[in-house]
């Protein structure tokens, strides 16, 4: 009788014998009362595991819960198995073209459903039960490893076409196929064991589809209430929908576009389309008489600098004069600035702003007064008035930038009819495939990998570090207003990952393998090698995309 093998397994402080082959899931399941919530992965000697995979030998181990950024992505990937594969349960293949994971809102996912099914609440209470149903049931969530030209066979065979122009360009050997109950199906990304971690969810009508919600991270055990944002909504469809009309709707087939069409004149299309958008943007600040403060907010790496100063442009060309302005200038002495929770200077906050000397200094420029505009001298910590003197002329408009400038609070003391808010972002329209997004947050994750390694001198490593705290301020000061602007403004170009591929691969592969952030670059650099890359020869000097990449016409 063969002996079998123990292995020694250190989880913390504590350390245990399990026989080689239990499974990492087995192994959690004996700690879960430890974690506040649900474990979904697995480090195994600092490596990223699923919990399907087995001890194999002495390791070190720990958990990732649903609560981590990566955990956290996780259960949304596997609720999007979960979906698809009961949406194909309640109706036949022959009724269904196509679904569509498209984009997030409302934190949720955006889908539709292209075929002979009608979305209606009976759609709704069949497929939502038909989820539960699999999650009560525990249904396992198995992987397997097939050859690249075997996939490809296998996904035209599903109707997935999207998959196999994909895998067309892929150049990896093998690909893991997901199965629940013999529905197959390609993730970008690790997956939970089975159905029964999928408890929290809900679906919602809405538009021509529906929204799959799910729980934000820092509440993983909850499904938020679902509140609809218009506005965002309708920027995101719209440029779905022009994507589609070009025939780019995954990376497929922006891949095909790259090799086997014009580059030179996707780029030009798409940098029309935008200038078309700023254009009118200024057309509609300049009907309206009143409008004094044109307000410029939106998350990192969005293009606010560039935008800003395309818009002066067609403001100009409308007649205005445009002025800039930085509501960073306005911060409060450094020992006036707030602290956050570690004791560090919290620059992102309302309350570093001299929103009193801000307000005074806009009303006096409306009353046609005279005012020196303050410049921050961020090493000393202390505004300077330098004696400029800047008065608002009858056509003189100011273009004000900075992250508070949807907070209603920012510009408490003036006129609505005075402001014009203008919302800004990278609102990414591409996807993997057509159950894989791209989180807009990814792309611009890149942009300022990109800008910060030119610019700074940043590594790689450090934007990664910081992303998390940059996020966070996004969450707290941005996102809730953004309903609050009078225009979107989606900075986004569809061929721009294909242009950043070049430039921030070997950014990436420069990031150590011992240190915290490798596992984001690892996840980037697989995310890249989708992509057929392209030069940037062809971008114009004006674009959005040149503040990342350099070569801008403008100060950025």
């Amino acid at each position: 009788m063969k002996e079998e093998k123990m292995c020694r397994v250190k989880i913390g402080d504590e350390e245990r014998q399990y026989i080689a082959g239990t499974s990492y899931q087995q192994i959690a399941e004996e700690f879960r009362d430890r974690y506040d919530n649900d474990i979904v992965l697995a480090y195994v000697n600092g490596k990223l595991q699923e919990l399907r995979k087995e001890v194999k030998s002495d390791c070190t181990l720990d958990f990732e819960t649903t609560a981590g950024a990566i955990g956290h992505e996780t259960y949304k990937r596997s609720m999007s198995l979960l979906l698809v594969k009961s949406i194909y349960d309640v109706y036949s293949r022959e009724k269904i073209q196509k679904v569509r994971i498209h984009f997030s809102v409302s934190k949720g996912y955006y889908c539709t459903v292209d075929g002979n099914v009608p979305l209606d609440q009976e759609f709704v209470s069949k497929v939502e039960g038909r989820m539960r149903e699999l999650a009560q049931k525990d249904i396992p969530i198995d992987k397997r490893s097939v050859g690249t030209d075997e996939a490809v066979a296998l996904f035209h065979r599903h109707g997935m076409y999207d998959k196999e122009k994909l895998f067309e360009y892929r150049r990896v050997s093998r690909v893991n196929i997901y199965n629940m109950n013999e529905f197959e199906d390609y993730f970008y990304g690790y997956m939970v064991p089975s159905a029964g971690y999928l408890k929290y969810f809900s679906i919602h009508l809405y538009d021509e589809g529906f929204v799959l919600q799910m729980p934000v991270r820092r509440d993983p055990a909850r499904v938020p209430e679902f509140v609809p944002q218009n506005k965002l909504f309708q920027v995101l469809k719209e440029a779905t929908k022009w994507g589609d009309m070009q025939g780019i709707e995954t990376v497929g087939a922006l891949n095909d576009k790259v090799t086997k069409g014009d580059v030179q004149e996707l780029v030009l299309v798409q940098e029309a389309l935008q200038e078309k958008k700023i254009a009118e943007i200024a057309s509609k600040i300049a009907a309206r008489k009143d409008i004094k403060f044109v307000l410029v907010a939106g998350p990192s790496s969005s293009g606010k600098t560039t935008f800003s100063h395309r818009l002066s442009i067609q403001l100009r060309a409308n007649g205005l004069v445009p002025h800039p302005l930085a509501v960073d200038n306005y911060f409060v002495e450094r020992d006036e600035t707030p602290r956050d929770e570690k004791g560090e200077y919290d620059f992102e906050c309302l309350e570093a702003v001299d929103i009193e000397l801000f307000n005074l200094q806009m009303q006096k420029l409306l009353n046609g007064e005279e005012v020196v505009i303050p410049r921050f001298n961020f090493v000393s910590g202390h505004k300077e008035f330098d004696g400029k003197v800047k008065k608002l002329g009858a056509n003189d408009v100011l273009v004000i930038e900075g992250i508070h400038c949807l907070n209603p609070k920012l510009t408490e003391k003036l006129a609505d009819e005075n402001k014009f808010k203008i919302y800004i972002s990278a609102l990414t329209q591409l996807n993997i495939d057509e159950h894989n997004r791209i989180p807009s947050t990814d792309g611009r994750l890149l942009r300022r990998i990109v800008r910060d390694a030119y610019t700074r001198g940043s590594s790689a490593q450090r934007t990664i570090h910081m992303w998390e705290s940059v996020r966070r301020g996004e969450e707290k000061n941005i996102f809730p207003y953004q309903e609050e602007a009078d225009e979107m403004f989606n900075s986004a170009l569809i061929y721009e990952l294909a242009v950043l591929k070049p430039y921030v691969e070997r950014l990436l592969f420069a990031v150590d393998k011992n240190c915290p952030e490798y596992l984001e670059a690892k996840r980037m650099l697989k995310f890249l090698d989708y992509f057929v890359g392209i030069g940037s020869e062809n971008i114009p000097m004006n674009s959005l995309l040149r503040e990342f990449v350099g070569g801008s016409c403008f100060k950025v």
